[in-house]
């Protein structure tokens, strides 16, 4: 199998999501095996998307929560209790797509790879798909991730080279 994306990439998406949570979450997500995905379907209830360009490069970043994870994170950075998906929520889904897009940027700005990133992007519903407008042969990568009461959800991350 050819080398997809150096260790350094996955880290710097895996250091972004642990430092945003952790900081401003008060929450310490467990991180899962990283692989490659298999399929375009998200396993969690809303996501976050934003698309990110540099110089030769484009690429997708996508958080993935299921209902539980992103009530208690959410709950635990806005310091009050959430029992569904409500607006609020969604926003908060765009900011930490935001923050952790941005702390991963940083990370990879350390490596030589700069990026712009989008306006984020919000989908909600149980087994929905986001298009990542990347070529078809791009691979995703996906990180798993549990936090307090086993509630999961991923980072996912895709990238390509571009004329």
């Amino acid at each position: 199998m050819e080398k997809v994306f150096d260790v350094k990439v996955l880290n710097a998406f895996l250091t972004g999501t642990v430092n945003v949570l952790t900081t401003m979450c008060q929450t310490t997500p467990v991180t899962g095996k990283p692989s490659l995905k298999k399929n375009k379907a998200l396993t969690g209830d809303v996501s976050g998307a934003i698309s990110l360009t540099g110089t030769g490069m484009r690429g997708v970043f996508i958080i993935t929560f299921s209902r539980g994870a992103i009530l208690l994170i959410v709950s635990r950075m806005l310091g009050e209790n959430y029992a569904g998906i409500t607006d609020e929520i969604k926003d908060a889904v765009g900011e930490l797509t935001n923050m952790i897009a941005g702390n991963s940027r940083k990370e990879l700005a350390q490596i030589g790879m700069s990026f712009e990133a989008g306006i984020p992007t919000i989908v909600v519903g149980v087994s929905h798909s986001v298009y990542m407008k990347v070529s078809e042969s791009a691979p995703v990568i996906t990180i798993p991730f549990t936090v307090d009461g086993g509630f999961a959800f991923s980072v996912e991350f895709t990238f390509e080279q571009v004329k």
